[in-house]
């Protein structure tokens, strides 16, 4: 009896160490995780931080020669080493604005059209187009605009714009210019079409998290379908959607090679959405390999410095509207 009484302590004591040796085992492989991810996270913070430095560095020339006067400058003479932003960060602002007025209000009637409206049948291939829409680079949307959309904006668009809207008061002076296709305008609508598909595949994904039973309850007191999107599902994803189109924002502000075939790459500052203008990422790829001086290499890059702070800001700003709404939500 004695013996049996001592065989089970034994197993139980060494139960017991097994678990403590098995416990102290997962605290030190946690651990190991945690500072792996610790580690991953920490190089990301490098990496844009680096970035950031590198390109100031860059253009260090160029801030300590034309100081502030860089940034609101409209000059870009290469010759006599003359140079400004304000032509390519208003062009970029501009192109980027035009093309989120048309995509953003395209995107949620898609994404409305997928969750709400379409037919079973029809969701799969819709959804599956705009997939691949994404997934289309840049310099095809860019070469399409230039052989495709460029000739129609010239043949047809403009010219009624200019009939049609140019002799209006205030937004007058936004469509006056001459028929030739390229400017601002086309070029917004091409970065439309580019940031459509993430914006609305975007809006589609939340829309489907919405619960079933909220959407049921409003269709049985009587709501439209209108009325359940306004009052349960924008609600329930607005943080998602702001965060979707904000990201397609930023997709839209840094576009290259889209851009430079349609956007007319001049240097100069036109109020009217017809005339050709430039872009910081266009002018960048146009002109950096033509750079024949410290100072003109030093403006390209600290161009892109710009572009970086930029879309730096606006990223930080929907963070912090995605955080006031969600502390707002928490407090309701």
């Amino acid at each position: 009896m004695a013996a049996n009484s001592n065989a089970i302590t034994a197993a139980t004591n060494g139960a017991f160490v097994d678990a403590g040796r098995r416990d102290v085992r997962d605290a030190r492989a946690d651990a190991i995780f945690r500072w792996i991810v610790a580690a991953a996270g920490m190089l990301v913070l490098a990496a844009l931080v680096g970035t950031a430095l590198s390109m100031l560095w860059g253009g260090r020339e160029a801030f300590s020669t034309f100081g502030l006067g860089f940034l609101f400058s409209t000059e870009w003479d290469a010759v006599n080493h003359q140079f400004g932003a304000l032509v390519p960060i208003y062009g970029t602002i501009v192109t980027a604005l035009i093309a989120m007025l048309i995509a953003v209000p395209v995107s949620f009637g898609i994404a409305l059209f997928l969750t709400e409206v379409a037919p079973s049948w029809l969701r799969g291939p819709v959804s599956a187009a705009i997939e691949l829409l994404a997934g289309i680079p840049s310099i095809i949307y860019g070469m399409w605009g230039l052989f495709v959309f460029v000739p129609i904006m010239g043949e047809y668009v403009t010219p009624w714009l200019n009939d049609h809207l140019g002799h209006w008061p205030l937004i007058g002076a936004l469509f006056t210019g001459p028929p030739l296709g390229i400017g601002m305008l086309t070029a917004g609508i091409v970065l439309a079409i580019m940031v459509i598909p993430f914006i609305s595949s975007v809006m589609r994904e939340v829309f489907l998290t919405v619960p079933t039973r909220l959407k049921e309850s409003a269709y049985a007191l009587g709501s439209t379908t209108w009325e359940v999107v306004w009052d349960i599902v924008l609600p329930y994803t607005r943080s998602a959607v702001i965060g979707g189109v904000f990201l397609g924002l930023g997709r839209a502000l840094g576009e290259t090679m889209a851009v430079t075939f349609v956007l007319g790459n001049a240097h100069r500052l036109s109020a009217s959405l017809l005339e050709p203008g430039n872009s910081i990422a266009a002018t960048i790829a146009n002109e950096f390999t033509e750079a024949d001086s410290e100072i003109y290499r030093s403006s390209l890059i600290a161009l892109g410095f710009l572009l970086f702070i930029v879309t730096f800001v606006v990223l930080a700003a929907a963070k912090l509207m995605l955080r006031r709404l969600s502390r707002q939500e928490g407090t309701k």
